[in-house]
């Protein structure tokens, strides 16, 4: 099924009892893309891609995700998508290949070697295909949780912050994943509570806060939100972390004093 928008969501709100985590959120995600959904913990990313991963009922709104309302038709919606959650959903028993195998039959795809042996080379881990899962590195092991996701090629994949507990160079592993799958035509929404993370891989950026999207745009376009550069000795331009937290009324930050990741508090986002 073909579709301009990949991702519809208008007015979704959710309560957990007397709390109100979403307020009525409304987005597109157009197809191919990568779009990033950056707040802080707690500001309802995760309850979010539960409901359009049809995982969870919305209390109101509604949304689709590629052409098929989460609601009415969840089938659907689940033959189209794929999920990786915040920590890498592999078997440390299995090798590689094994896990790869094994999630190809259990959708019941023919020729699950070639599909594994395919999706290890796409992934740089054919050397390590052989191995336990249990040896691989934190990057190795998201890459190979992100393979898991792609078999039967989902067109849309939601990747609920796929680089938590990662070190730099895993962080960067895993952008490259992510990049070449936008490049292969697959929709990416990915939530992050890191700042340079949406900026370095984002097409479009929705800043949820306190259960609502408070700007949504390209990179560009939340960059001039803030005023023109003041020029002294040279001039600055904005950073996505100004532009967040002159939104979200946190303290400023300073390149000398503190990094993108610790203007973040730390911790999970509410299910």
């Amino acid at each position: 099924m073909t579709t301009q928008t990949a991702i519809r969501v208008r007015g979704i709100r959710k309560s957990f009892r007397d709390l109100e985590v979403l307020r009525g959120v409304d987005f597109d995600v157009a197809p191919g893309s990568i779009f990033a959904l950056l707040g802080s913990n707690g500001a309802g990313k995760t309850t979010l891609v539960r409901i359009l991963s049809t995982l969870l009922r919305a209390d109101a709104g509604t949304a689709t995700v590629h052409g098929f309302d989460v609601a009415a038709a969840p089938g659907d919606v689940r033959e189209s998508i794929s999920l990786a959650g915040q920590f890498a959903a592999v078997d440390e028993v299995l090798t590689g290949r094994e896990n790869l195998v094994l999630v190809a039959r259990l959708r019941h795809l023919k020729d699950p070697g070639s599909i594994a042996d395919d999706l290890l080379a796409r992934f740089a881990l054919t050397e390590a295909g052989a191995r336990r899962a249990s040896t691989y590195s934190g990057g190795m092991r998201r890459r190979l949780d992100i393979a898991m996701s792609l078999i039967g090629d989902p067109p849309v994949i939601f990747l609920d912050e796929p680089t938590t507990g990662l070190d730099p160079q895993a962080r960067i592993e895993v952008w490259q994943t992510v990049t070449r799958l936008a490049e292969s035509g697959t929709t990416v929404l990915l939530t992050t509570q890191h700042l340079d993370e949406a900026e370095q891989l984002a097409d479009r950026i929705a800043i949820l806060h306190e259960g609502t999207i408070i700007q949504n745009g390209t990179l560009a376009e939340l960059k001039r939100l803030l005023p023109p550069a003041e020029v002294e000795y040279i001039q600055k331009q904005p950073s996505l972390e100004d532009v967040f937290l002159a939104l979200v009324g946190g303290p400023r930050a300073t390149h000398e004093t503190e990094t993108a990741e610790s203007a973040l508090p730390a911790g999970r986002d509410p299910r």
